[in-house]
């Protein structure tokens, strides 16, 4: 851990920092790209935005799960492979113990999102899933995102972070379109730091259609006025999908 300016920072034994939280405002989301993490929120309708199973493969610091449980109220659930990432959660980052809506799960992504048994149960899904070096995705294969839209309910949004020095946003966000169609995805412009959200949407039927820019529009309003979230911002960032070889 390390501290600067009332803000706590975790770190996996380098520079790079994998999540942060304000002490005196823990459940609020400190930085920028976690805040565009959960512009999943426009793209579910405003009765059912805060309803239902939100999943988070990817622990980081604890702070979308603790936004996710402490303040929309949804059902929560974390998985997250380094069981010192748990421990420093709960001990550094404020991260409530299990109960009837909070789960967190000391286990691999890829197999969470590949059990059958899951298949269907997620609202909302976050992946954010990076090692020390913060290099490129650790999962971020066509079949992993597969797997993705299957851990998913019909209707249900799945936000992914797409950075590192090793990453590329295209042959990613490729993949992320085979598994979803890429009629279904929106991408929002990268942060300073190089953070780059695509946003996925599992369709309920044949007939889905992602909402126009009125219905985002008042889907933001809603979200802001809710949550106090900068969702009116997000809405001047979010992009369709076009691979560059079309």
């Amino acid at each position: 851990m390390s501290e600067a300016d009332g803000v706590r920072y975790l770190h996996l034994g380098t520079p790079w920092v994998q999540g942060a939280m304000r002490i005196r405002k823990p459940q609020s989301l400190e930085l920028e790209y976690i805040q565009r993490m959960m512009a999943w929120m426009l793209f579910r309708p405003e009765a059912d935005v805060a309803k239902g199973h939100a999943v988070q493969l990817g622990l980081g610091a604890a702070a979308i799960t603790r936004f996710c449980h402490g303040v929309l109220k949804m059902r929560t659930t974390a998985v997250e492979l380094n069981p010192t990432v748990i421990a420093a959660c709960r001990l550094w980052f404020r991260l409530p113990d299990d109960g009837a809506k909070l789960k967190v799960l000391n286990l691999d992504a890829s197999a969470y999102a590949a059990d059958a048994a899951n298949a269907g149960t997620a609202d909302a899904l976050c992946v954010d899933l990076y090692d020390h070096d913060a290099a490129s995705p650790v999962l971020d294969s066509e079949a992993f995102y597969r797997d993705c839209h299957a851990l998913l309910a019909d209707g249900g949004v799945m936000s992914v972070n797409l950075f590192g020095r090793d990453a590329s946003f295209e042959r990613s966000a490729k993949r992320i379109a085979r598994a979803f169609g890429a009629q279904h995805l929106r991408t929002l412009r990268p942060t300073k730091e190089g953070n780059t959200i695509v946003i996925a949407v599992k369709a309920a039927d044949a007939a889905f259609e992602m909402p126009g820019r009125d219905e985002l529009a008042a889907r933001a309003e809603n979200i802001e006025t809710r949550f106090q979230l900068p969702a009116r911002k997000w809405l001047r960032m979010i992009r369709s999908f076009q691979p560059e070889d079309q």
